[in-house]
């Protein structure tokens, strides 16, 4: 038997198709001056497309249609890696003297970013997110964030129990 088989099944929640306004709110927020992935397409770029309605109603449709189909193409799932050197590193002959990034075309992170968008305003509007959720989220700070864990992790030594942790990124 697998613990998954243990789980009751719950009704999905339904995924209302994407707007004109979460995608020109979304791109409105992206620094034109970002380096830009594979495509060589930039946010300039995009913002300038999107002023045409046939455009922007065609880049919905785009980011709708892989939600309905549960497919995203292979030409989002494509990215270049660039490799960045630490500052004020005494040597570059290791590794860790150094940062990769990784670039995706543009496209796919704007989509990306409107499901971002969506799923935190889902996860806290459902109560799913916990109240003292310690950043990442609109108007949440990330200040006080050692001494909240410190005082849980205090509060389950006095009771003799151990502390997890669980720290994600959803971006």
């Amino acid at each position: 038997m697998n613990i998954l088989d243990e789980i009751l099944l719950k009704p999905s929640l339904y995924w209302p198709p994407f707007s004109n306004e979460g995608f020109i709110s979304t791109i409105y927020k992206c620094n034109n001056s970002s380096i830009f992935g594979p495509d060589r397409v930039s946010w300039k770029y995009f913002k300038a497309v999107i002023k045409d309605i046939e455009c922007l109603k065609n880049i919905v449709n785009i980011a709708n249609t892989c939600i309905n189909l549960g497919h995203w193409p292979l030409h989002f799932k494509m990215s270049s890696s660039i490799i960045i050197p630490k500052p004020n590193k005494v040597s570059y002959e290791f590794p860790k003297s150094f940062h990769p990034i990784i670039l995706l075309n543009t496209l796919e992170k704007l989509i990306e970013k409107v499901i971002s968008e969506r799923l935190q305003f889902q996860s806290i509007s459902k109560n799913f997110i916990h109240l003292n959720q310690l950043g990442g989220l609109k108007q949440y700070l990330t200040i006080g964030v050692d001494v909240f864990l410190i005082y849980l992790i205090h509060s389950d030594w006095v009771k003799n129990l151990f502390t997890n942790t669980l720290a994600f990124d959803i971006a």
